[in-house]
């Protein structure tokens, strides 16, 4: 299978997720309608949707997988998810990291992805509550051969805590570690977002470790891909004028950015033409903020 048509597979899932979110339930009969394939590809995207666990097969269509607001996947539930979303959004997120300041990663596969991008960013220190996100950069120090430092590395800072099974750490050492820093940008990987619930998660303790990080930043970027919108998590930590900007994938459907440019005061769609612009701008220093 060549790498467009994989894309459009992915497409066509985020489509199908979308209708089924947004509706409750499909039928076989209208996706074959509305997409213009046959139904063995739709029964197929239904098959490979529901081993990704966010629909369930029913006689003749699919119906939303309710999870409870108190469940929490895991780091490998998570990262297999959704992947080229977050590397779209985490490339697009990096081009707002600025040389020689001083950020904060929170805990999620999509901070992961980020990670990744950040270690071409030069002299940054980066305090993060994610056992994965600090090993992506000592591993790059690692790498980097014997005997000395790799030339404008990130100096990182691993908060103490108690570990999340998405291997964040949390809790009062976290908390209090979070509450003495100030940071230029806190990049915040979310469990859920929505009008009403603002960011959410379905760990407590988490819910306050991401609280603090909030009022410690000058500017919150939450780094979200299209399947956490209308997700509500146990506790909310934040509401949505608190965050700077959104950035999420074009895998979210025209109804629900209008919905997100309404009630958030920066939204960035990572894969649009002009995302990668918009990118760099919003990374300028803003003085009202």
């Amino acid at each position: 299978m060549t790498d467009n048509q994989n894309l459009l597979a992915e497409q066509r899932r985020a489509l199908i997720l979308d209708e089924v979110r947004r509706r409750g339930g499909v039928r076989v009969n209208e996706l074959t309608r509305k997409l213009n394939v046959s139904d063995m590809t739709v029964r197929r995207d239904l098959d490979a949707l529901a081993r990704q666990g966010v629909i369930e097969k029913v006689h003749g269509g699919a119906v939303p997988v309710v999870e409870a607001s108190t469940h929490e996947p895991g780091f490998e539930a998570k990262s297999g998810l959704e992947l080229s979303a977050k590397e779209d959004i985490a490339r697009a997120a990096a081009a707002m990291a600025v040389p020689g300041s001083a950020i904060a990663l929170s805990g999620g596969t999509t901070t992961y992805a980020l990670a990744h991008r950040l270690l071409d960013v030069p002299d940054l220190t980066v305090v993060t509550n994610s056992v994965r996100v600090a090993d992506v950069f000592h591993a790059a120090q690692r790498a980097a051969g014997s005997g000395g430092n790799r030339p404008g590395a990130a100096t990182v800072v691993l908060t103490g805590g108690v570990r999340t099974p998405s291997d964040s750490l949390v809790g009062p050492v976290a908390d209090q570690a979070i509450r003495s820093l100030h940071f230029d940008v806190l990049f915040l990987g979310v469990h859920g977002i929505s009008v009403e619930a603002g960011l959410s998660t379905p760990n407590l303790a988490e819910a306050e470790t991401n609280r603090r990080f909030v009022q410690s930043a000058r500017r919150v970027v939450v780094v979200a891909d299209h399947t956490k919108w209308g997700t509500v998590g146990l506790s909310s930590f934040a509401s949505l004028d608190e965050v700077h900007t959104l950035v999420t994938d074009s895998g979210l459907s025209d109804a629900a950015r209008e919905e997100m440019a309404e009630h958030l005061p920066g939204l960035l769609v990572a894969g649009d033409d002009d995302a990668d612009d918009s990118a760099e701008a919003d990374a300028a220093p803003d003085e009202d903020i």
